[in-house]
């Protein structure tokens, strides 16, 4: 039979995870971004490290030497692309924050044609009152654009995490590792890898939709007669990131320019954007995401909500590829290994 001071010792135990474990969770929280930044670093790393792996293996250079060779390729092709592209690029969208108010008011002018939409436009201030401040909805609205530090800010910090992960993972993977129990470190390793070649299958199949989203967004718009194609279809191509939230919030400002020709220009174009997203939902996302684990709509929809309230734009934008790794992790250690169940898929 136990002592007292046994029990007490355990409970005193058992007491301090759990405080350590709420501590833990309100530092995540307090601190969401610094920890969305370190897994967008990640996110880079994946990527660039099997991109190097793939030359490597095509030219049998070294890891490091195929390292450079990809930095190189990327900054080259970036920079080739700013000095082509931005100057059109910049052109229109200075055109297109000239034409949205236009357009908007051109919206309200057209709906004022009918009493119900003429009552509710009397009484958007009231409408505007109740939506909540602070950290509410405007606010994340805006969020899409912006964020604390700056998106830019933001993508020079994941890049550099980036780089110094993929130069040597080997070194952050062991010591993620000391900090699991020794019959556990192997396991452990099998989920870490698994885990990182799910994110790495998701990023390339994603910047392959992203591509090719963008330029059929771009010739569909021009072929429409949108003399803003170019930047629509990179504003289409980089929220196409982000699953069922992205295309909608791409579709808003070409519907605006559109609406400019009149109402069947508009029509045009949601049924271009309604077609190209209707071919990425069952064509491109199946054939490019095969090794995805199979994330249920309402469970991406819910963790966007989540971690878009904890976190702004930030989590949003990450909540997919946070999720297929919570689903491999989730999947390996406790379906298969805590509740017995190996065939088990999620």
């Amino acid at each position: 039979m136990e002592s007292g001071r046994s029990i007490a010792t355990r409970a005193l135990i058992q007491g301090g995870v759990w405080v350590g474990c709420v501590l833990l969770a309100l530092l995540v929280i307090r601190a969401s971004e610094v920890f969305l930044l370190m897994f967008a670093g990640i996110l880079f790393a994946i990527l660039f490290f099997g991109v190097a792996q793939w030359t490597r293996g095509k030219t049998g250079l070294s890891q490091n030497m195929a390292l450079l060779l990809c930095f190189a390729a990327t900054l080259g092709l970036l920079g080739l692309g700013i000095w082509y592209v931005a100057p059109d690029v910049s052109q229109q969208i200075s055109e297109l924050i000239d034409r949205i108010p236009r357009a908007v008011r051109q919206l309200e002018s057209q709906i004022r044609d009918y009493d119900w939409a003429e009552r509710l436009l009397d009484h958007k201030d009231q409408f505007i009152g109740m939506l909540p401040s602070g950290t509410g909805a405007v606010e994340m609205a805006g969020g899409f654009f912006a964020s604390t530090f700056g998106a830019l800010g933001n993508l020079i910090i994941a890049l550099a995490i980036g780089l110094f992960l993929c130069i040597n993972p080997a070194l952050y993977i062991k010591g993620v590792l000391k900090l699991v129990p020794l019959e556990k470190r192997e396991r452990a390793n099998e989920v870490l890898h698994e885990t990182g070649n799910t994110l790495a299958s998701w990023m390339i199949a994603k910047i392959a939709e992203m591509v090719i989203i963008g330029i059929a967004t771009t010739v569909g718009l021009w072929l429409i007669g949108i003399d803003l194609a170019l930047v629509l279809g990179i504003i289409a191509a980089t929220l196409a990131f982000i699953p069922n939230f992205g295309p909608v919030i791409a579709f808003f400002p070409a519907a605006l320019i559109a609406l400019i020709s009149g109402p069947q220009t508009v029509l045009y174009v949601a049924i271009l954007y309604l077609s190209i997203q209707t071919i990425e939902s069952y064509v491109l996302t199946p054939l490019l995401q095969k090794r995805m684990v199979n994330m249920p709509p309402a469970l991406l929809i819910s963790m966007q909500v989540l971690f878009g309230v904890i976190a702004g734009a930030l989590g949003i934008i990450l909540a997919t590829p946070l999720t297929a790794a919570a689903m491999v992790m989730i999947r390996m250690w406790y379906v298969h290994d805590v509740l017995g169940d190996p065939e088990a898929e999620i």
